[in-house]
């Protein structure tokens, strides 16, 4: 039986890979509010990681300066390279970002929500129409592109949005607890097809979460935080990781998530 590793260093400065997110001693405060203070982590290219917390450990905070939406108040924070919030208009094409909410537009049926970051690309009509259905036969939704978000269940719409992000093409996901609103059944089924469609087409993927199972079930790589945004544990898991082993490391994440 292989045993998973906890708090694995990241890979070096000099990996051919290179790092596709970096936080470098990166500090974020609010007035006098400390949400992260010197953070360190790397993500490497194809890693689905789950980061794994607490409300209020601040996964929200990291997850909105990778994405750009807010700055580093002190250290660096690099993704692919570049400075994530100085050059956000770079990063079209190359990061899409899966919510909590399916934030589906009314007004547009199934396969004209994924168009939408098709259209963003100024992709051809023809091209962004076939890439959009070809996304939602993926997503088992054949059958219903041409209904309206109304018409679907909550899973069915969680299901366009992450087809639209798929169907971008971008190298990097991002996905801020977007199974959260679904019953368990539902975000088990949909946890395992994303984590599936990741790795079958080459994805980065930084998953958040406060769900132990949902980490398990998502996460080749868990990274346990404590606030503020303290790395408690950083786990690489495999796919023949045994039962007694699994439940071993479930033990030392929630000894960690109760200090």
């Amino acid at each position: 039986m292989r045993t998973a590793e906890t708090n694995v260093p990241a890979a070096p400065i000099g990996d051919p890979n290179g790092a596709t997110i970096r936080f470098q001693n990166v500090r974020k405060s609010f007035g006098q509010f400390v949400a992260v203070d010197g953070l360190n982590l790397d993500v490497q290219q194809g890693q689905l990681v789950a980061l794994l917390g607490k409300t209020g450990c601040g996964k929200s905070t990291i997850f909105n300066m990778i994405s750009g939406l807010t700055s580093a108040t002190e250290g660096e924070v690099s993704v692919m390279g570049q400075n994530p919030f100085e050059r956000f208009n770079w990063y079209r094409g190359k990061m899409a970002i899966v919510f909590q909410n399916d934030r589906l537009l009314p007004w547009r049926t199934a396969v004209r929500n994924v168009e939408l970051g098709l259209e963003v690309l100024e992709l051809p009509k023809a091209e962004r129409k076939e890439r959009a259905m070809q996304w939602l036969e993926k997503l088992g939704l054949k059958g219903h592109e041409h209904d309206y978000p109304h018409a679907l269940s909550g899973g069915m719409r969680q299901r366009v949005s992450i087809a639209r992000a798929f169907a971008t093409d971008a190298p990097l996901l991002l996905c801020d607890e977007p199974f959260s609103a679904l019953d368990e059944i539902t975000s088990t089924r949909l946890r395992t097809e994303f984590a599936r469609l990741v790795r079958e087409n080459g994805k980065t993927a930084v998953f958040i979460t406060h769900s132990i199972n949902e980490a398990f079930d998502i996460g080749d790589r868990i990274i346990v935080l404590r606030r503020p945004a303290e790395i408690a544990q950083d786990i690489r898991m495999s796919a023949d990781v045994g039962e007694e082993e699994r439940e071993r490391i479930r033990e030392i994440i929630r000894t960690s998530l109760s200090h």
